[in-house]
């Protein structure tokens, strides 16, 4: 069984800080984690693997920094992992990372599962996994808690607002993953040793793989940030007074109002 993890190097939104004149993210010194939920996809492969047996390959699209991220990965137990680095991936929306990405996983070939996260924490948009799926004519199983390998079956829980659902299809398939489905394991030592004394980390150009290089980066994005800003948010409170039938009544009727109540 091969099976190829999707993963992105995101920076630690607990050390974020906002440069209230651009309104951008201030990068600058703040440290770099694998987005959350493409962790717990990097914890379902390795233990499919481990269950059943094959390989994991993770693949990521970045700068060259990102190889740090990739180096987690192969110490959590992943067999391989490629970066997919080139000036002519900047600037990458959604649509055109799934493109860069679809077109490394044509290129890796024969896999039966392809893990994501649900989404990344500094985007939030949910979207690179659906159209990784769509780019391969793959079944695609999304906000998935729980997974189960049966033959040339999977089983998953799919969450929903108001409850869960239960789907199956066969292999090959791409799942997207919530962080409720696991809880990532920690590297071991030897781990940590291997991913960085024996395992190498490719890094693919667009040299390396066939990619239509008027699809790639910010020119070929059809999504454009017109403009970011920091929310504001003012607190303002009322005293009420009077008696207390007097209170409640007043509060509900400003509740109401608001469409509170």
């Amino acid at each position: 069984m091969k099976i190829i993890v999707c993963i992105k190097q995101v920076p630690d939104t607990n050390e974020v800080k906002i440069d209230q004149d651009k309104g951008t993210l201030i990068r600058e010194g703040v440290p770099s984690i694998i987005n959350p939920e493409d962790k717990n996809g990097i914890e379902a492969a390795v233990k499919l693997k481990e269950d059943f047996g094959g390989e994991v390959i993770v693949v990521s699209m970045g700068p060259p920094q990102a190889k740090v991220a990739l180096k987690e990965a192969l110490a959590m137990g992943a067999d391989e992992a490629i970066l997919l680095s080139d000036r002519a991936f900047a600037g990458s929306d959604t649509w055109a990372t799934a493109y860069t990405i679809s077109q490394a996983i044509k290129e890796i070939g024969d896999y039966d599962l392809i893990f994501c996260g649900r989404q990344a924490i500094d985007g939030d948009t949910a979207q690179v996994g659906p159209q990784i799926a769509e780019n391969l004519n793959l079944n695609q199983l999304t906000y998935v808690s729980n997974i189960e390998l049966e033959d040339d079956k999977v089983k998953a829980r799919r969450e929903l607002e108001q409850g869960y659902s239960e789907l199956e299809t066969k292999l090959p398939v791409l799942v997207t993953v919530l962080e409720s489905i696991n809880k990532p394991r920690y590297a071991s030592i030897k781990g940590i040793v291997n991913a960085h004394s024996k395992q190498e980390i490719k890094v693919w150009t667009t040299d390396d793989f066939e990619v239509d290089l008027d699809k790639l980066g910010l020119d070929a994005s059809p999504t454009q940030v017109h403009e970011t800003f920091v929310p504001k948010h003012e607190k303002k409170g009322e005293m009420l007074e009077g008696s207390y039938e007097d209170i409640v009544d007043n509060l509900i009727k400003k509740l109401r109002s608001e469409n509170v109540v």
